[in-house]
């Protein structure tokens, strides 16, 4: 295949892709400013200290460096805290505490917090000159652990948190499903009680391009711009601007390309207002691209929380109440969303696939000194999935019924939806016995006792874990499009949500060429800039085709509507008489017509010349409901006792994802976020030192991630059920992978290790684990 071939097969599935192959992509690091300086910041050795001193004299010294900034000069430029989170008040309306989180630290809460940045002609002059600036502190106790967080004798990091505690809270209301009295009785009538308590343990997000940006500074107009990888140019626009406690309009950001965000880069930072304001005081673009290093320990961590459960079940196996714990690790400060992911988001999985009545959940989010938490591919729904997963099993191994058995009698059926669930959420569409019949199929679990048996014959152990996942995708309602004519014989489609590698160009002009009934090449798609004045809130939470796509639904009928107006006049008819088809306006019966694009240009005139007051050009924001992607995924894995390998052997998921775009992008989405949530399962932890807070896996040399070899093959089909709640009739997938995985892997290797050792252990599945938990059951001997 000649490279014109390759170039036009790759076209006909994602536009994104030629590009991206050829190097020819435009990252943060590949779009340098005319006279461009460079920044280092210098990060803090202690996880808990107080800066008493900062002595830059030999760093300024150094050729080159331009500036020395510090606390003060922060101070000076009058920003506010980098800390922002929605309102989500805890048990008896008490708010959410959210410390001030600095852009440089006069106090250091985690390793690695930035304490002074250095400008210079040339980035190896910065880091030069970064590692000779002298901070002297005063050390102080640190705490990592969440439980130790908790004990009445703990250090205490915020005055206004007494014991550590951000946020209690609990389903709100009895008509909500909070009546733990309720739960409690059933508990204690029930024939059996499922119980378990599980780590979900801090993972790294490793995104492929670490954070960067670079922050300039115009006088004349006493305006920013920032170009950074972020997951919405608007909304680190408007998170940029409340920091600096400036107007919005004053400053603009610019966001292409981006290697890998994952939610990691929905958050605002303290990197990046002080580059803007090192940018105003040295009269200079400032350019900074984070180290691995420093991703380590900067970059937003995610998960971290201890879960416990109790699912109680009456003799026939169907479950009656369900009781959630869990602790959950915010980091030294509230990391947007933070508290809202182990709290609403958590809970609005709540209670999965299954019928059960009666629910009481409560959560506690805790302060440590350790990275912040935030979003991170699922973003609670893991979490939530995980934990009760893990207890379904648990209710099997008690109760003596098969896995999938268990499962198909707590289904919600069909005809029960739309169903309200027992905190809230009302389930819109779906056909979950139907998803999971397909899964247990295609992953022949009829056939998994012999394989099972001619594993043992080898002396190895097979085992088969299931896990019914679902989730609620579109969780921030609000999102804008824009429809413009610019007169060129295009029409530009506007976006404020980010692609960071999902397709959005592929999709969206796609869904807007067929709506319209015009070619596609017609079609431009705009993305990456504040200052188109769209709303947006950010690519997260998989919300984008939903709420975007909605939004760009309604942004088509709104020109319509516009144009069935200016068309009636253009043909001297009436507005009813016209009709669009095909990209045309024509009146009905006639052959008289205008194409869409020659009426827009036409108004574009006539309203340069004051004669109209609208043109077609369209901006409009819409709220969209959420809704709720399902599927059943099934791991069938190999042990060997004798090393506590683990080989993923089988992986069937089998999604409800609405109606499908795409099928390539939700083919990419699964394997993707599969990807994810087998690392975690089986290897990846992020580990600080108990005493003094020290990031233990500060590099890849001692984070393990997942490589090619690491996938196994995936046997994925779809049981679509169109959502109610958007006109497209999709459904998120980004997040399905990552969900589903965990504890489909979890419970297989439950069931390849019989007894406490193998039901009662924690994320990862690492191979010392695995053969501590073989060798104590004398497996493999």
């Amino acid at each position: 295949m000649d490279d014109t071939t390759a170039t036009a097969a790759i076209a006909r599935y994602r536009v994104e892709d030629a590009p991206l192959l050829r190097g020819a992509g435009r990252f943060v690091a590949d779009a340098p400013a005319d006279n461009q300086a460079h920044a280092a910041f210098v990060r803090a050795p202690h996880a808990h200290a107080r800066v008493t001193a900062i002595d830059s004299a030999a760093a300024l010294a150094v050729p080159g460096v331009l500036a020395v900034l510090t606390a003060a000069d922060m101070a000076k430029a009058g920003l506010a805290s980098v800390a922002w989170h929605p309102p989500t008040p805890g048990r008896d309306g008490a708010p959410l505490v959210v410390p001030h989180r600095p852009v440089l630290a006069g106090t250091v809460m985690h390793t690695g917090e930035p304490v002074a940045l250095v400008v210079a002609e040339t980035a190896l002059a910065a880091q030069d000159a970064a590692e000779l600036v002298e901070v002297s502190y005063e050390e102080r106790t640190p705490v990592v652990d969440v439980q130790r967080a908790v004990l009445p004798d703990a250090p205490q990091l915020w005055p206004e948190a007494p014991g550590n505690l951000a946020l209690d809270w609990h389903v709100p209301s009895p008509a909500d499903g909070g009546d733990p009295a309720a739960v409690d009785a059933a508990i204690a009538e029930a024939a059996h009680v499922a119980r378990v308590c599980h780590v979900n343990q801090r993972i790294m997000v490793a995104s492929m391009e670490p954070r960067g940006a670079t922050g300039s500074y115009d006088p004349a107009t006493d305006t920013w711009l920032l170009r950074a990888c972020s997951q919405s140019a608007i909304a680190l626009r408007d998170h940029v601007a409340r920091i600096m406690a400036v107007d919005k309009e004053r400053v603009r950001v610019i966001t292409e390309d981006v290697g890998g965000a994952f939610g990691m880069k929905s958050s605002p930072y303290p990197e990046y207002p002080a580059l803007l304001v090192a940018a105003r005081l040295t009269g200079r673009p400032v350019h900074w691209m984070s180290t691995r290093s420093e991703a380590f320990l900067t970059d937003a961590h995610a998960r971290d929380s201890i879960l416990e459960g109790e699912l109680a079940v009456d003799r026939r196996g169907r479950f009656t109440a369900l009781r959630l714990r869990t602790l959950t690790n915010l980091g030294a400060y509230v990391g947007q969303f933070g508290a809202r992911l182990a709290t609403i988001n958590f809970s609005r999985c709540v209670p999965g696939m299954y019928a059960i009545p009666r629910i009481d959940i409560a959560v506690r989010c805790c302060f440590t000194n350790t990275t912040p938490t935030a979003p991170y591919r699922g973003a609670g729904r893991p979490e939530a999935n995980y934990l009760i997963e893990r207890l379904v099993d648990e209710a099997a191994r008690l109760t003596g019924i098969a896995p999938d058995e268990i499962r198909r009698r707590n289904l919600i059926k069909p005809e029960a939806i739309p169903y309200r669930t027992a905190v809230g959420a009302v389930y819109d569409s779906g056909n979950f016995p139907a998803v999971l019949e397909k899964a247990v199929v295609l992953a022949d679990l009829a056939g998994a006792k012999a394989r099972k048996r001619e594993a043992k014959k080898r002396g190895k152990l097979r085992g088969v874990g299931i896990s019914c996942m679902l989730e609620h995708a579109g969780g921030v309602p609000t999102e804008g499009a824009g429809l413009l004519f610019p007169g060129d014989g295009t029409i530009v489609l506007a976006l404020g949500a980010q692609a960071t590698g999902q397709g959005h160009a592929t999709v969206f002009p796609r869904v807007l060429a067929e709506r319209l009934g015009v070619p596609l090449d017609l079609v431009r798609f705009a993305e990456g800039d504040s200052a188109n004045g769209v709303v947006s809130n950010a690519s997260v939470a998989s919300r984008t085709t939903t709420t975007a796509g909605a939004a760009l639904v309604r942004a088509v009928e709104v020109v319509l509507e516009k144009g069935k107006k200016l068309a009636a006049d253009a043909l001297e008819t009436a507005e009813a008489d016209i009709v669009y088809a095909d990209g045309a306006f024509s009146v009905t019966g006639t052959d008289r017509r205008i194409t869409l694009l020659a009426l827009a240009e036409a108004a574009k005139e006539r309203k340069t010349k004051g004669e109209i007051e609208a043109d077609l050009d369209t901006k409009v924001a819409t709220d969209t409901p959420q809704n709720f992607p399902n599927g059943c995924h099934i791991a069938e894995i190999e042990i060997d006792p004798e090393t506590g390998g683990i080989e993923i052997l089988r992986y069937t998921a089998v999604d409800d994802c609405g109606v499908v775009l795409d099928h390539t992008l939700v083919e990419g989405q699964l394997h993707g976020a599969l990807a994810q949530g087998l690392g975690q399962a089986v290897m990846e932890r992020a580990v600080y030192d108990i005493d003094t807070g020290q990031l233990v896996t500060g590099s890849f040399q001692d984070y393990a991630m997942p490589r090619a070899h690491d996938m196994p093959p995936v046997a994925a089909a779809e049981e679509n059920t169109p959502a109610t709640t958007n006109p497209l009739g999709v459904k998120g997938v980004g997040e399905a992978g990552t969900t589903g995985s965990l504890a489909a892997v979890m419970n297989a290797v439950a069931d390849a290790i019989p007894g406490p050792a193998g039901y009662t252990m924690d994320m990862p599945a690492s191979p010392e684990k695995v053969w501590a938990a073989c060798r104590s059951l004398g497996a493999g001997t």
